[in-house]
């Protein structure tokens, strides 16, 4: 079994049974199976309704996606809603994507040869994804992985983080309510070990991994022959501000930048260099803007800034703190 807890006070918000090698293996099959007939193929038109009716859906239910994603990732209510607005317009793009798919014509008649021939190319689904995924979003994330495979053609097999797998299961769900046939999108609730065996399965034609570099080369070094991938690892996100840059204006963007998310995101403000001409000045005004930060409950519409997803990371960034003050800061 496994129980999400919510981060911010720790309580147990739904247990879960863990899918064991067998649960794997049948997602697999089931894939494999529905994209091997090409009678089970989706067009395009069945596609971009599925996505329209489920893009209705999630504005239908949208305050309890944004709960439930703001409860078990502990981003606050505000920068939840705007996840879930952004997995809307995600949703869009791809139905958007879809309707402008199309091959080309190969130009002939060059030699003699290819006298009145005709050659050209068409798009064609490229087989089972296969998605992992992350905590930090858990919704979005979730549909950039899975929406897309979906407006491709391709049956997709998504393993959520075990940290936030509730909004993935909301989406499974809504998708299944929007009319996409049974086992085109599965959702797999594991741990790593045989998150690993279905990232590195031969019959998957796709990886699309979001997580920790260490993890995501270390699938890819396992990856099937012609195996196709994209790796998501995060960044460094510098900021430099020089001596005549709009500090007024500045700030509260520094500011929301760097906590957003208590920084959990691959995009926040990790390293700040400012001119040494302002330094001081700069300082000042971001710890003022600091202090005026609410940290509390993510499912309170005032708060600013929720916790991290796990003690031990709480304890991990404290002992950067600490080792801060402790060599000048």
């Amino acid at each position: 079994m496994l129980t999400v807890f919510a981060p911010y006070d720790g309580k147990p918000i739904k247990s879960l049974h863990l899918h064991d090698e067998a649960a794997v293996e049948k997602a697999l099959l089931t894939a494999q199976n529905l994209f091997k007939d090409r009678r089970n193929w989706l067009s395009k038109p069945e596609r971009i309704r599925i996505l329209e009716n489920a893009c209705n859906l999630i504005v239908e239910h949208k305050e309890q996606l944004i709960r439930t994603a703001a409860q078990e990732g502990g981003k606050p209510w505000k920068d939840t809603e705007v996840e879930v607005n952004r997995a809307i317009n995600g949703i869009k793009l791809a139905i958007q994507t879809v309707e402008t798919l199309h091959g080309a014509q190969i130009p002939m008649g060059h030699t003699a040869s290819s006298l009145n021939r005709l050659a050209y190319t068409q798009f064609e689904p490229l087989g089972i994804v296969v998605s992992i995924s992350a905590f930090n979003h858990p919704l979005n994330l979730i549909i950039h992985q899975t929406v897309t495979a979906i407006a491709a053609g391709c049956p997709v097999i998504v393993k959520p983080a075990l940290t936030t797998p509730l909004s993935c299961l909301a989406f499974v769900d809504i998708l299944n309510k929007a009319g996409l046939p049974e086992g085109w999108c599965q959702a797999i609730i594991c741990e790593d070990p045989l998150a690993e065996k279905l990232a590195t399965d031969h019959r998957i034609a796709y990886l699309s991994f979001i997580g920790s570099s260490k993890v995501g080369w270390h699938l890819r070094s396992k990856l099937a022959p012609g195996v196709n991938c994209a790796l998501e690892h995060g960044g460094a996100a510098p900021v430099i501000v020089d001596k005549d840059a709009d500090i007024d204006e500045m700030i509260p963007l520094l500011a929301k930048g760097a906590f957003y998310h208590a920084g959990q995101v691959c995009v926040s403000v990790q390293k700040v260099f400012v001119h040494d001409a302002i330094v001081n000045k700069v300082v000042d005004a971001l710890k003022l803007e600091t202090e005026k930060l609410i940290v509390g409950d993510p499912l309170d519409k005032n708060t600013d800034l929720g916790p991290l997803i796990l003690s031990k990371e709480l304890d991990r960034v404290e002992q950067w703190v600490d080792g801060a003050i402790s060599a000048g800061a």
